[in-house]
């Protein structure tokens, strides 16, 4: 054949992209349970963190085995609500059917609860008790760059927050990355209340929220916003807010008691 005309060219170029593109698909399907392992071990490392079991940092030393143990060991329920607060599917507490959600699985949950085009169905929101007296939920919403989630818990069904655990896909490093890096953040979290009987459950504010002598907010629903990283603290606090008025017929049932 000749190499030099245009139908080699073609069929050499056809065959390249042919093979290329199986073996990709070919190590996708390959590694993809690894993956959804790694991203399994991933979530239930956030919400251990939230549910203040220890800092994210020591539990990213643990292997996916060891945090799937730690997680059945402390797990007391696990069920899904739907948005009138209502129990409407247990999600059992087995090690080997652990059933958490991604971040993926966190965006069709955020579309279901706001409604509209991009609904998929009913929203189902997730709800973990913990054996601490740890009440573990998910938020979602976008950042500057690209979506952000994480986890904050209640202790024993109160208003008042535990411990929270964000991350991001793709924030400005130094800057809207510090609601995963700096962990001073977060920990302004611990101890304040969330208003359930407010649209605007929770609020992280420009400036900084005023202070009593210990530290924590004189309105216990503020946290300081992150210094140069707006568009990123005001996609979290939609999000918090999204997320917990979805909440908040579940939260302000009298039932709510582990």
């Amino acid at each position: 054949m000749n190499t030099n005309n245009n139908l080699y060219t073609i069929i050499y170029t056809t065959v390249i992209v042919v093979v290329v593109a199986a073996l990709l698909a070919f190590v996708s399907q390959s590694l993809k349970s690894k993956q959804e392992a790694n991203e399994k071990a991933e979530t239930i490392a956030q919400m251990l963190a939230a549910a203040r079991y220890d800092f994210k940092s020591e539990l990213d030393k643990m292997s996916n085995s060891d945090k799937l143990d730690m997680y059945a060991a402390e797990i007391e329920r696990a069920f899904l609500i739907d948005l009138q607060g209502n129990e409407v599917r247990d999600l059992g507490t087995d090690r080997d059917a652990i059933e958490v959600f991604s971040p993926k699985d966190l965006k069709r949950i955020n579309y279901n609860i706001k409604g509209g085009a991009n609904a998929t169905g009913e929203a189902l929101l997730p709800v973990f008790w913990f054996r601490n007296g740890s009440v573990v939920v998910p938020i979602y919403g976008a950042g500057l760059w690209g979506p952000i989630w994480g986890y904050i818990s209640f202790q024993g069904g109160t208003p008042t927050i535990g411990g929270a655990y964000f991350d991001h896909e793709s924030e400005t490093a130094g800057l809207g990355a510090k609601i995963k890096d700096d962990l001073s953040f977060q920990l302004q979290f611990e101890g304040e209340q969330a208003d359930f009987s407010q649209a605007n459950v929770f609020e992280i504010v420009k400036g900084g929220a005023p202070k009593e002598a210990d530290g924590k907010s004189v309105v216990d629903n503020k946290i300081d916003a992150i210094t140069g990283a707006t568009m990123t603290s005001q996609g979290l606090d939609a999000a918090i807010d999204t997320w917990l008025a979805a909440y908040a017929p579940y939260f302000n049932a009298e039932e709510v008691v582990l």
